[in-house]
Parts: structure tokens; C-alpha cells; sequence
């Protein structure tokens, strides 16, 4: 069973994240916290797979209330709590919860806060009910998710109007990049630098786009398993620790 907290300032948001989830056979909404502060102390109670959280709140907002949750976590899996369990043979502590960050049109650009912070999801609160499901669902399963709607929203704010880099967005880059790597020429020595094939090129633009593996893989007719190989390459290749910071990797090096 996926376990859930829902973390929003706004009451009838909450009911309404809880109605969508709990239609769910495998998903249970196991609590609730109206901020940051109240998340951080459920989070540590109640041991959720998966929080979803807002960003703009009272007493502490989300993005600093998930940078705390995932700390804790560490600690207790590294620190005492994990030296304690294991002299008493008990089972160990249930591990860090995966965190979906849920925020409105306009505020993307907490996208790169949140990544900093070590959620493994963005989605727009205006996304489908099955957009949201399905999130939690690959959270669950250890996967990381970028809403398609952010990516757009994102890569418009990196490449801005003129089509040149936002000043409130810092570019994700990896040791030995040059500056003024955006651009097609830019970007294709950042290809080179990272040894990504041709295939894995096509790939990672796709990914940019915001495409799943199931689209990735009708869109270049490949199977499945061969998509998942390419992207854990691509991720190994890149440095990265997730697809999101591919993405973000992609949009900084002008691909798309």
C-alpha cells in the first residue's frame, strides 16, 4: 500500500488530493499538515512513501519543510537509530519518503530549490487527477517525475524572451563545462564532453520534452526495457543523480 501525506495550507485542496487518491485500491492518504512545520513532524510519525507538498505556506514553507524530511531520514538511517536497530535485531527504519512538490502556474522556478533539496517530483496543481496518481505511483516505485507542463514552463524561463538564459535560473553543469555551452554548438560539445551516443541524444531531447518511457519508446520504436537502458546510460554519463536533473541538464544545454 502507497502511504500518503498531503501537505497543503489550504483545506479544500487537501479534500480534494484525498478524494483523487483514496479512489485508489492501492493508495492510502495517512495524514494531513496544514505547513512545513506540522509536515516535518508527520512525516517522522507517520512514515509515508510519499508526501505530497506545497510550496508557499505558513511557519515554513515547502521546500525547506522537505529539505528537513530528508534529512531526518539520513540521520536515522546512518545515525543512532540505525546502529540501535541493529544491536536489538529489529527491522530497520522505514526509508526516506519520496516527495512530490505540488505548486501553481508561475512558480517554476522553485524547480531548481526543490531539486537542491532532493525531491523526486514537480507537477502543476492544475495537472489531470491521473497525472497526479500516476505520479505517486512512480514515486513509489523509486522513479522520479517532472510534470510536462513544468518542463515547458521551465524551458521557456531558462531560454527567456530573447532567447537567452534566465536571470533567476542558475544552469545545472558538470565539471569541466565551459561557459556559454547553450546553443547548438554549445550543445553538441556538451554531447561530446559527455559521450552520449547518437541514440542517447535522441533520447534525452525526448526526455526534455517531458515524455515518458512509454511515449519515448513509441516516438523512436523501441521496447521498454531498451528506453530504461538508455536513460539509466544517459543518467550515468551525465552525472546525474535522477531524470529530472537530466531534464534540467537538457534545457541548460539548449536541446528541445
Amino acid at each position: 500500500m502507497i502511504r500518503v501525506l498531503l501537505v497543503d495550507d489550504q483545506e479544500l485542496v487537501r479534500s480534494g488530493f484525498r478524494v483523487i487518491l483514496e479512489s485508489e485500491p492501492d493508495i492510502e492518504v495517512v495524514g494531513e499538515a496544514a505547513n512545513g512545520e506540522e509536515a516535518v513532524r508527520a512525516a517522522s510519525e507517520l512514515a509515508p512513501t510519499v508526501v505530497c507538498m506545497d510550496v508557499e505556506m505558513p511557519v515554513l514553507d515547502g521546500i525547506e519543510a522537505s529539505r528537513r524530511i530528508l534529512a531526518d531520514a539520513r540521520s536515522l538511517a546512518t545515525g543512532a537509530g540505525a546502529a540501535s536497530d541493529a544491536a536489538s535485531g529489529a527491522a530497520p527504519e522505514a526509508p526516506a519518503p519520496a516527495i512530490l512538490i505540488l505548486t501553481t502556474f508561475g512558480h517554476e522556478t522553485y524547480l531548481f530549490d526543490a531539486l537542491a533539496a532532493g525531491v523526486s517530483g514537480f507537477l502543476l496543481k492544475t495537472s489531470r487527477a491521473e497525472q497526479l496518481i500516476e505520479a505517486v505511483r512512480s514515486l513509489a516505485a523509486g522513479q522520479a517525475l517532472l510534470g510536462p507542463d513544468v518542463t515547458r514552463a521551465v524551458l521557456d524561463r531558462i531560454a527567456g524572451a530573447d532567447g537567452t538564459a534566465g536571470a533567476a535560473l542558475q544552469p545545472v553543469t558538470n565539471p569541466g563545462d565551459d561557459d556559454g555551452t547553450t546553443g547548438p554548438g554549445g550543445r553538441d560539445a556538451a554531447f561530446a564532453r559527455a559521450g552520449l551516443t547518437e541514440r542517447e541524444r535522441e533520447v534525452l531531447s525526448l526526455l526534455a520534452e517531458g515524455r515518458s518511457n512509454a511515449e519515448i519508446a513509441g516516438e523512436l520504436f523501441l521496447g521498454d526495457a531498451t528506453v530504461k537502458t538508455h536513460v539509466s546510460n544517459i543518467l550515468q554519463k551525465l552525472g546525474v543523480r535522477d531524470r529530472i536533473q537530466a531534464v534540467v541538464w537538457a534545457h541548460t544545454h539548449a536541446i528541445g
